[in-house]
């Protein structure tokens, strides 16, 4: 974009027109390549030097660099526990020395500039932060008493860059701050920058970045190293361009965890939005049938829980086990209650969709001691008051988490159905089960296909519904049948009335459908193959009397034969 009157070494100008706060024209048009400039004195108004200095012991790489994603988280680990926050500012007369490691903050709790190695910046102006000054002769040396972990004798060597404040101001909020803060050291031709040796490289392909809009590596962990560096000094465009090129790269759960468990000042940009997108993505359609991967499942960390178990397609028998596998996984990886109970009221109880649980399931966690008790009260009420809800309210309640990270009145698909209970102890032991399906679950059970209710009880014993297609009598055609189930438990048996009921058009009130008695014994089931006396084709046709709003509604009333 040309600015008419605007002096291009004056960063000021550039970033008035081209990038200050609620202008868009940066992101409406192409940046230009100003790669011809990089490193070229003819086009550059400072002088960059890059001192070397010497990694720490523990930071060294065998070789030369992270050859593959588990070596670079290992040593990124490596250096979140070894680095000292180091924030020191020296201005010298002609020169100004920067001395880049800044804290960053994780959920909350702030950490030392660890894993983000000592590449980027300090976001703030020399103004803005609390400085020491002692003058020694002609030189102002400015130290904020941070620790000294790169000293000054130990410099392995020096790289000196030519460069363009106006370009890399425009590419950056940092360094427009730092060349336009008003101060002496704004306008000193010279800026010192020391660095491990371990972000040489990706400081070098960052500033390329800044004036050509490209990189020329295209390894995960050199693009994970150029997106850290990218974020410490507010290149949103570096970030973006990494992020394109690590989504476009074969993911494994090795680089999806990685991914997520990026630092929060990363995860929480807007640039890398799509590539945790696409590693929660990713975690959760590999462990979308989670009964084949329990174990794996089980060692996961933290992140990859809430990425498994945030997703609708989770295919799971019902909440209750959802609840059951996310308390085992806390109680392994949080064995200290206290722990335990936090990370359930901070993160975990997010994922688990209480409104879905049984009754019966509901109790225990009001007398679980790894939720808090105002915690798991909250929860189960809430849950409560969903399942009084009307169903248009219900759904009108999903819809509005629609976009939500976090989606408690959304139902999964599970295996098991979920159902509705209304128990009765007088005058007879009786309950009453309602049973919603889909018109596309119905869809999906032609030509054998079942689906089952979860268990609900009376009496002490189990039962449970399932949806049939299958062949009538004669065998000439399908139709949908309905039964009714108990739960293995020995060689039990237990006396039923029954009767089943539908919703059906016009009235839409349930209609009974049949009605008798069984004696159960464990493991057995009776109902009948056509529910509704049709075949299937005209059950399922777009003027059933079954289906109200594309929802079939049964019923089931069982009462303890006296």
């Amino acid at each position: 974009m040309r600015v008419p009157d605007a002096d291009l070494f004056n960063p000021q100008s550039v970033m008035d027109s081209d990038f200050s706060p609620g202008g868009a024209s940066a992101s409406a048009s192409v940046d230009p390549d100003f790669g011809f400039a990089f490193d070229d004195s003819n086009f550059s108004d400072r002088t960059l030097r890059i001192e070397i200095m010497p990694d720490l012991p523990e930071t060294k790489s065998d070789g030369g660099g992270c050859c593959s994603i588990a070596d670079w988280a290992r040593n990124r680990k490596r250096r979140r526990e070894d680095f000292k926050k180091e924030n020191d500012f020296i201005g010298q007369s002609e020169e100004q020395i920067l001395n880049c490691n800044l804290p960053y903050t994780v959920d909350g709790v702030t950490y030392e500039n660890q894993d983000e190695e000592a590449m980027a910046m300090v976001e703030e102006s020399p103004s803005d932060i609390a400085l020491n000054s002692n003058q020694i002769g002609n030189d102002s040396i400015y130290n904020n008493d941070s620790s000294k972990n790169m000293d000054c004798s130990k410099v392995l060597r020096v790289k000196t860059i030519h460069i363009s404040s106006p370009i890399l101001a425009a590419k950056s909020p940092f360094f427009y701050k730092l060349f336009s803060n008003g101060m002496k050291e704004s306008e000193q031709r010279h800026v010192t920058l020391r660095i491990h040796a371990s972000e040489e490289t990706a400081l070098l392909d960052l500033l390329s970045f800044m004036y050509s809009n490209t990189l020329s590596t295209t390894t995960p962990t050199a693009l994970l190293d150029v997106l850290m560096a990218a974020d410490k000094f507010e290149v949103a465009s570096c970030m973006r361009y990494c992020s394109r090129l690590l989504r476009n790269l074969p993911m494994t759960c090795e680089s999806a965890l990685l991914y997520l468990d990026l630092p929060s000042s990363v995860l929480m940009a807007d640039a890398v939005q799509p590539l945790t997108d696409a590693a929660k993505q990713f975690l959760a359609v590999r462990y979308k049938d989670i009964t084949k991967f329990q174990e794996e499942v089980l060692n996961l960390p933290l992140t990859g829980i809430e990425a498994v178990f945030s997703s609708d397609d989770l295919q799971v028998a019902s909440e209750d086990a959802v609840y059951d596998f996310v308390l085992k996984w806390a109680r392994t990886h949080y064995p200290k209650l206290e722990e335990r109970r936090g990370i359930f009221a901070t993160r975990l109880s997010r994922v688990i969709r209480f409104p879905y649980m049984t009754c019966r399931k509901l109790k225990k966690v009001l007398t679980c001691i790894d939720f808090d008790p105002e915690l798991a009260s909250k929860v189960v009420l809430e849950a409560l008051f969903f399942k009084s809800e009307m169903p248009h309210r219900q759904r009108a309640l999903a819809a509005e988490e629609a976009n939500a990270t976090y989606r408690r009145f959304v139902e999964r698909a599970y295996k098991y159905r979920p159902v509705k209970v209304v128990e009765f102890e007088l005058p007879r032991q009786q309950c009453v089960v309602y049973l919603d399906l889909k018109r596309e679950e119905c869809t999906h059970l032609f030509p054998a296909g079942r689906v089952y209710s979860q268990a609900f009880h009376l009496g002490g014993q189990g039962f449970f519904l399932s949806a049939h297609c299958n062949m009538d009598q004669q065998s000439s055609f399908h139709c949908f049948g309905l039964f009714l189930g108990m739960q293995e438990r020995g060689s039990v048996t237990f006396a039923v009335d029954y009767e089943f009921a539908a919703r059906s058009k016009p009235t839409e009130d349930y209609v009974s459908k049949y009605k008798g008695n069984y004696t159960f014994t464990g493991g057995k089931a009776v109902g009948y193959r056509n529910l509704f006396g049709i075949p299937w084709t005209a059950f399922m046709s777009d003027d059933s009397i079954y289906f109200i709003n594309g929802i079939l509604h049964l019923r089931a009333e069982l009462t303890i034969r006296q």
